[in-house]
């Protein structure tokens, strides 16, 4: 039996810190690296999935708030303080543009209820944005990894295989002891590579439904609050 075929005995029997050890220099470095990667996958699941959690337990108490109150062009200021949940600040938004655009028309003697109405509708907009930007933060990182991750492990695979071949073509052999370093680095970054995106991947989709859930309801409350408003302006 040709000696590479002894390959896959060898590794059955190694620890993955043996196969590391086995590695060169080159596939050492992707395979540590696709670790600090899987690392911080994981962080970014794990602290978006509470952030996102949070924001929505928040606005959902804010909006319950807001549906008990009569008028919402009256509320008090310590209402238009809460800038941290996405809800409050569409309505501190809304409701601070509408009073500027009155205020600003008061001071023309051309107080038109419209006028007001489309200023508090165009800083409802603005806060839409900035607010999906805010749930959208860490996203772009996240798929990184998952396009990125399989291909760092490619990386090493192609460059294990070609390590394995220039030591048989430099010494004139297929021995195990020459062709165990190259081997072991491309088949530890081919799984290296996919034990970061797998996990990425599927925790990246939930991510983004949520997301996508989120700014479904966030516009929705908006149009729910430019509705509230007109209704008080006439």
């Amino acid at each position: 039996m040709p000696a590479f075929f002894s390959v896959t005995p060898l590794f059955a029997s190694a620890s993955i810190i043996e196969i590391f050890e086995r590695c060169g220099t080159i596939d050492k470095v992707i395979v540590l690296g696709l670790g600090v990667f899987s690392l911080v996958a994981w962080t970014i699941m794990f602290g978006k999935h509470f952030e996102l959690k949070r924001l929505r337990s928040l606005n959902e108490s804010f909006e319950a708030h807001l549906r008990d109150q009569r008028t919402l062009l009256d509320l008090p200021e310590s209402y238009r303080n809460k800038r941290s949940i996405p809800y409050a600040d569409l309505f501190a938004d809304a409701v601070e543009a509408y009073w500027r655009a009155a205020a600003i028309a008061k001071e023309r003697g051309q107080d038109d209820p419209r006028a007001r109405l489309e200023h508090a509708e165009n800083a409802i907009q603005r806060a839409i944005a900035r607010q999906t930007l805010r749930y959208d933060s860490s996203m772009i990182f996240l798929a990184s990894i998952v396009s990125g991750a399989p291909f760092i492990g490619l990386l090493g695979t192609v460059w294990g295989v070609m390590e394995a071949f220039s030591a048989v073509a430099s010494q004139q052999t297929a021995g195990i002891q020459q062709l165990a370093p190259g081997v072991s680095g491309a088949m530890l970054a081919t799984i290296a590579g996919l034990v970061v995106a797998i996990p990425s991947v599927f925790g990246y989709n939930l991510l983004l439904g949520h997301t996508r859930r989120m700014t479904t309801e966030l516009e929705n409350f908006a149009s729910s609050l430019a509705d509230r408003i007109e209704l008080e302006s006439k």
